[in-house]
């Protein structure tokens, strides 16, 4: 085993940090970890998502530099047909369901500011 104990944390680089929390949060489902009573994220660097062992932590400063080969990441849900029609309801765009493999299910989606993510659902393993 080598040195590596696991992903902690994955930054995102974002222009508005309001609008990029507001999404998270609110269309996306996650809560806020850090900083826990804060209402206006404009000013704020750093902003810390509980997303189970790995966080999701937006970093103010970004520049919207994305193209075909940028970094996404993926969220796991235990019904893709579910967890995708609440996300298409609150208004995150989402792309078609897709089957990776006979019991994986993958389904694209991107938030305000491009950067790209899945939604999957992993069968029995």
């Amino acid at each position: 085993m080598g040195c590596l104990k696991g992903v902690v944390e994955v930054i995102l680089y974002v222009e508005n940090m309001q609008e990029m929390v507001e999404f998270y949060r609110d269309a996306m489902g996650l809560a806020v970890k850090n900083p826990a009573a804060a209402t206006d994220f404009r000013k704020e660097e750093w902003v810390v998502f509980d997303t189970g062992a790995c966080s999701l932590c937006l970093h103010s400063g970004g520049k919207r530099r994305l193209g075909p080969d940028s970094p996404a990441f993926v969220f796991r849900v235990l019904d893709i047909g579910v967890a995708r029609g609440e996300l298409t309801e609150r208004g995150v765009p989402m792309g078609e369901r897709r089957r990776v493999a006979p019991d994986s299910w993958f389904c694209d989606g991107e938030d305000p500011e491009g950067n790209r993510f899945s939604i999957e659902y992993m069968g029995k393993r």
